[in-house]
């Protein structure tokens, strides 16, 4: 945050996720690969303990970088790339995913669906374009709140619109 911000920086709250503390933050960046860049990405708050990019595959072709599917966090062994905030750059040695598709869901709601922590389930998606998404990885903690995340490249992939559903089959 600092190197990108400077000293004492405080990111600015723009609207909450569906996480219970996530959010999304005015700041943009731009992400630097090899091959190309990306201006006015947004970064999602609370700042974390290790800096981390996720992105989607086609965002990775853009670039021209080759980053592994992970869930958030899993970034041992992962390329870096470059941050840059005007003429403040950063250059992460690692830290760069595709994230993986998953479901957040509370041990009561894990427990409705029959599911648990870690598990891979499949999601057929009701949506414009319907299909069935296979290797859904389930996540559980009582700090959730239950919701799928698929990247852009998933999304419209199935034409998802805001408010369509899924069912979890396992």
């Amino acid at each position: 945050m600092e190197t990108l911000f400077g000293a004492g920086y405080r990111l600015n709250r723009v609207k909450d996720l569906s996480q219970p503390g996530q959010f999304v933050c005015a700041e943009r960046v731009t992400l630097e690969g090899p091959k190309g860049r990306l201006d006015n990405v947004v970064i999602l708050g609370p700042v974390r303990s290790e800096s981390q990019v996720e992105i989607s595959l086609t965002d990775a072709v853009a670039l021209g970088v080759t980053p592994p599917v992970r869930l958030s966090g899993d970034i041992q062994s992962t390329p870096g790339l470059t941050i840059r905030h005007g003429e403040r750059v950063l250059r992460l040695d690692r830290g760069l995913i595709a994230a993986k598709r998953h479901i957040h869901l509370t041990p009561e709601d894990a427990g409705r669906f029959g599911v648990q922590n870690g598990q891979e389930v499949r999601l057929r998606c009701f949506t414009g374009r319907p299909l069935v998404f296979e290797g859904v990885e389930v996540r559980v903690s009582p700090k959730f709140a239950a919701a799928v995340h698929i990247d852009y490249d998933e999304a419209n992939a199935c034409g998802f619109r805001k408010g369509d559903r899924g069912l979890i089959l396992v």
